[in-house]
This record gives C-alpha cells, structure tokens and sequence, in this order.
C-alpha cells in the first residue's frame, strides 16, 4: 500500500480526475412518469471516473461479491475484478491488474478501502444494507480516527469514506426478512457531527448529485441509501441539484397549499417512502380534493436536526417554517421510525409528528407487501391524515372503510398471484 501514511501525516491525496455527473442525467419531463434503475445510472458515472483515473491509479470500487448485483457492473467495460490466482477460460472480468476490490468479506473489502485511503487515493463501497452491520466495529475506529486527527494540525486530509447501501430494506422481494435491516443509518449517527453525513436519493439524478458531492469530499463518512430496483423518477437534473444542495425542501409540484397553510405535511425521506407517501397524496386528492397538502422531501437527513447539534441542521425557524408549528406532520421514513424522533428532539412544539418506518416486519413477498407489514403503504398513510386532519376526522369514515377494503383486496391479490395488484404496481404521479 506504499509508504506509512502515520510517519509523515499522510500522503498528499491527489484530487479525484471527475467527469460532469450532469451528463449522466435520466430524462424526467415529468415527475413520477419515468422508470430507471438509479445505481445502473451511477454505475456509469462510476465506469467514466474509473477510466478518467486510470493513469494517476487512485481510484477503486470495493464490494463483497455484489457489485454487479447492485447494478454498478458498468464498471467492467474499463475494468475488472483484481485476481492474483490463476484466471480460468471461464472466469468473467478478472485480471491481474483490475481495480475492483471484491471478495465475499464485508471485513476485508472495509480494510483495503481504509487502507487505500490513508495513502492518499480514492474509493467506493457497496454492500446491501442489511449486511453493512458486518463492518460496525470498524466504521467506529475509522470515525473516531478521524474525529481525532482533524486536530492534530500535521495531519494531511484524506478522501471520505463512501458507502453506498443498496439491496435494502423494502426491495428484498427474493432474499426476504434475512436481508432486510436498515439499522446502520442508527449506528452512524451517533458519531461526532462533523464526521458523518447520511443520504437518500429518491431516484437517480438526485443521487448522481449526491455521490459527486461525496466523491469530492474529505474527512467524512458518507452513507448513501439507494435502490437498484426499476423506480419511478421525479426531478429533472437541474431540480435534483438544487434539492440535494439544501438536502431538504418542498416538492411544489406535489403541493397545493401555495398561499395558505396546509391541513397536513407529508414528509418523507428515502426512496420507497417517496413513493408511498406521493401514492396516499395522490388518493387523498381523489377523495377530498380541496384538502391543502403540502409535500416535503428530506434527502440529507441531518438537516432535521437542529443546527445547534449538526452543521447540516436548520435552524428552529427553518424547521418551523418547513414543517410548521401546529399541523400534522405524516413521515414516511426509510428506516426504523423512531431515529426521526431521536434527531428532532431538542426541537420544541413538535410533538405533531407520526412517523411510519421499518418495525422489524419483513419476509420474501412483494414489493408493496412490504410497505404493508410495515404500515408504511399509501393506504395507512392516507389513513394517518383522515386521523389527525381535524375537518376529516368529522367527514373521513367512507374513505377509511375504502382504505381498509384495499388492504383486504391486496392481501387477497397476492396470495393468488404473487404480484402486487396492477393499479399499484402501476400507478404513476398523475399529470
């Protein structure tokens, strides 16, 4: 690995050759109409940064035996998988001289990484959520390092380290409750607060934005969360930048209460809940169509805490006027419900938020079944704001028995086909 990068400081890192992560960019005319796979998208942007590095050699993927899995496998029309033994006829992407790291050890693939960093040079991890856990102890030892030499002034900065987490929680259709565990989020938000950052992209131009972001930055710890399902998309490139640099914001589109308070926030951070909590917004419509919606995303989750507890949080006047002081807020969150509860708890006058999220309910079913064990689908959601609207709670009886008439239906549905039913496998964002 060259020279020991704890005698002289470090190594000088050389900054990274990065093409325009904009030419990468998945067309959406429109919001919700569109389907991509959001890491193939990246895989591309990872394939171009591989090739543009090849001459200066500082840039590898690592992966435990899963990196064409998670749809990054773009990266081996440049490169392959690094084998020292002998390479048979039938072996596929392996040479000597590959600069993707990969081996069935979440252990292993943290320390090259760790160690390919303190000598200067550039990497990317991805591992399905579930079993990121394998590297806990060690992402703690990296994060504590880092907390410390940021004030030891001979140290030279290194590049982050850059997890992406896909394979997760709510798109296990096959491997079912073994592979579903979003709790890594929860473990690394309890580092110092100018270590870690947390991500979720709701689809593929957002999380372009966000791992150039990550890509370029030094001293931290990133977590990227994203799937590599077929999913619909929402914002056009130059919206995804926009929404990622403030790393929260009100989706306008999906909103209807310019110039007049909402009757309910719908918040939502993560892809799947993007998805769910845009379905309930788009039934509630349907049924109460003067209801006053106001739609918010969170892709940097840290901007929910206060600003006095991380450099990403708003500010309490920020955070009111997203969220307001006094109406129901619905989240829809990617992970378990109550980490929301933890970040925003110095927050005052907030107790009018619900959060649905995983509650260690998963086995191999489908894609929105998923959403249902957990009470996360458009159906509860829906049903939350008939709940905690007051004016609904009078006039909303007809729609809760609607609501709870599909659950029975789409139990029914599933048992017999083993799909979920076409209007919900197919809905898109009406336009």
């Amino acid at each position: 690995m060259g020279a020991n990068p704890h005698a002289n400081g470090g190594l000088l890192l050389k900054d990274l050759v990065m093409p325009d992560f904009r030419e990468y960019a998945v067309s959406v005319p429109k919001p919700g109409i569109e389907i991509a796979e959001a890491t193939r998208v990246l895989g591309n942007l990872l394939r171009d940064v591989m090739k543009g590095n090849a001459g200066s050699k500082n840039f590898r993927v690592f992966g435990p035996d899963e990196t064409a899995s998670n749809r990054l496998d773009a990266v081996f029309e440049v490169t392959d998988k690094v084998f020292l033994g002998p390479v048979l006829p039938t072996d596929e992407h392996l040479s000597r001289d590959g600069r993707v790291m990969e081996v069935l050890s979440e252990h292993m693939c943290q320390g090259w990484l760790e160690g390919y960093l303190l000598t200067g040079r550039h990497g990317f991890f991805s591992c399905y959520e579930a079993f990121i856990h394998i590297v806990d102890s060690m992402f703690n030892q990296h994060a504590k390092w880092l907390k410390v030499t940021r004030n030891i002034p001979w140290r030279r900065p290194i590049a982050s380290l850059n997890y992406l987490l896909t394979s997760h929680v709510w798109r296990q259709d096959h491997n079912g409750f073994t592979h579903q565990d979003p709790g890594f989020i929860d473990h690394v938000v309890n580092k110092k607060a100018d270590i870690v950052r947390v991500y979720l992209p709701p689809d593929a131009n957002t999380l372009l934005s966000v791992a150039d972001h990550c890509l370029r930055s030094r001293n931290y710890v990133n977590v990227i969360v994203a799937g590599k399902q077929p999913a619909l998309q929402w914002l056009e490139m130059e919206s995804a930048i926009q929404h990622c640099t403030n790393g929260i914001g009100i989706w306008q589109w999906a909103s209807n209460d310019q110039g007049s308070d909402p009757d309910v926030v719908m918040a939502c951070a993560g892809d799947v809940p993007t998805l769910e909590t845009l379905a309930a917004v788009d039934l509630l419509r349907q049924h109460f169509p003067d209801i006053k919606v106001r739609v918010v995303n969170v892709v940097d989750l840290m901007t929910i805490q206060p600003s006095t507890e991380h450099p990403h949080g708003l500010s309490d006047r920020e955070f009111d006027s997203i969220f307001t002081i006094d109406k129901p807020v619905i989240f829809a969150y990617h992970g378990y419900p109550w980490l929301i509860h933890r970040l925003t708890y110095r927050r005052t006058n907030h107790d009018n938020f619900h959060v649905r999220g995983y509650k260690e309910e998963g086995t191999t079913t489908t894609p929105f079944d998923m959403t249902v064990l957990n009470d996360l689908d458009r159906f509860h959601l829906a049903g939350d704001v008939v709940d905690r609207v007051p004016r609904l709670q009078r006039v909303g009886a007809h729609l809760k028995q609607f609501l709870r008439n599909k659950l029975v239906e789409h139990k029914q549905y599933i048992r017999e086909h083993g799909d979920d039913l076409p209007e919900i496998r197919d809905w898109k964002w009406p336009s």
